[in-house]
């Protein structure tokens, strides 16, 4: 059904009528003069003839003003009730773009990758799966980064994860805690039994205002339980032209101890993925989590009509214009013409004087 969202505007509508009944009552009254019959008829229909040209164009003239109004009025079409499924949770998927992340420490379909590039595939899968929940992403690296806000349209958070880059929220640093400090005020003002945030990194806490213990503090008060995934191999090695493999730990920097004392605080859980395989397992224990109930939600698409009227208008007020245009273009055409055929018979004319002489 057709509804208006601003159905006031309307009593605008008869202002032109009005401006013309008020002006046809202060014009003048003329005062007849006695003519020859002949002048006398020839005056009536001008006179008629002027009439209905006024009239013409006082109903095109409220024709447009209509458009306009009821363009303003905002038209929409209200769509058939959709219950949306509310039976989920609400997940912040918090994931670390710092430039640690692009250590190529992890294997994908059996080749190194960077880790972000792990990350992606296996979060992607695992918001397939979330069918009913309100997804949002939250990056972060020298600073927090809201990504993607709570919704159900869980293409668009997988769109967005894959647009995703190391560095789009800086790469020199990584501020955990500004990242948990921005999930609590996405997620404080849903239902407290429904706030979980899942963040994954590979590093520690260098950058942000906000510590990681005291946002895990803050978060408790809100509600949030979060759990926490350090990602990186412990050991890899690394082969060298004159001296053999060298080893070492990528993962070094990584602070296990607050990611542990973080999901304590809030009652959540810390997981450590050393390789895709455990990021996979991972990603599917947090799926197993019980679902809580909550109220249905209806929804009613909105389809906005506004512009149709406001194109016509526009269409409307440009008409003069283009046919006016279209005149023109016809007559320089016409012109073109005469004066080729005008040339031509000229060029005949001489042309036959000459074969005369």
């Amino acid at each position: 059904m057709i509804e208006l969202l601003y159905p006031w505007v309307l009593i605008a509508l008869p202002v032109p009528l009005l401006v013309w009944y008020f002006r046809a009552q202060k014009r003048p009254q003329l005062v007849s003069i006695q003519t020859p019959l002949f002048n006398h008829w020839k005056t009536m229909q001008q006179q008629a003839v002027s009439h209905n040209t006024d009239r013409i164009k006082q109903f095109l003239t409220f024709l447009l003003w209509s458009a306009l109004v009821i363009a303003c009025a905002r038209p929409q079409w209200i769509g058939e009730a959709i219950e949306v499924p509310t039976s989920g949770r609400d997940l912040l998927l918090s994931i670390d773009v710092s430039g640690s992340m692009q250590e190529q420490d992890l294997q994908l379909h059996g080749n190194y990758v960077d880790r972000l590039t792990v990350v992606k595939n296996i979060v992607s899968e695992f918001i397939e799966k979330r069918e009913g929940d309100r997804i949002g992403l939250v990056l972060f690296g020298e600073q927090a980064y809201l990504q993607t806000p709570l919704t159900f349209d869980l293409n668009t958070v997988k769109f967005m994860l894959d647009e995703t880059s190391i560095g789009l929220a800086g790469e020199a640093r990584t501020a955990i805690g500004d990242g948990i400090g921005l999930s609590i005020k996405r997620l404080r003002e849903r239902p407290a039994e429904n706030r979980i945030l899942i963040l994954l990194t590979d590093g520690r806490n260098n950058a942000g205002e906000l510590e990681p213990i005291e946002a895990a503090k803050l978060a408790k008060h809100a509600g949030i339980k979060i759990y926490t995934i350090g990602v990186g191999s412990d050991k890899i090695s690394r082969r060298q032209s004159f001296f053999g493999a060298t080893s070492y730990n990528p993962s070094s920097d990584l602070d296990e101890s607050t990611l542990k004392t973080v999901a304590n605080i809030t009652g959540g859980k810390y997981f450590r993925a050393r390789s895709s395989k455990e990021l996979t397992q991972i990603y599917g224990i947090l799926d197993q989590l019980e679902p809580v109930e909550d109220e249905p939600e209806i929804y009613r698409p909105i389809t906005e009509l506004y512009y149709l009227f406001l194109i016509f208008a526009l269409c409307f007020l440009m008409l003069p214009y283009l046919v006016q245009l279209i005149i023109q273009i016809s007559q320089f055409f016409f012109i073109q013409s005469s004066v080729k055929m005008l040339k031509k018979n000229e060029s005949k004319r001489k042309s036959g004087g000459n074969h005369v002489a």
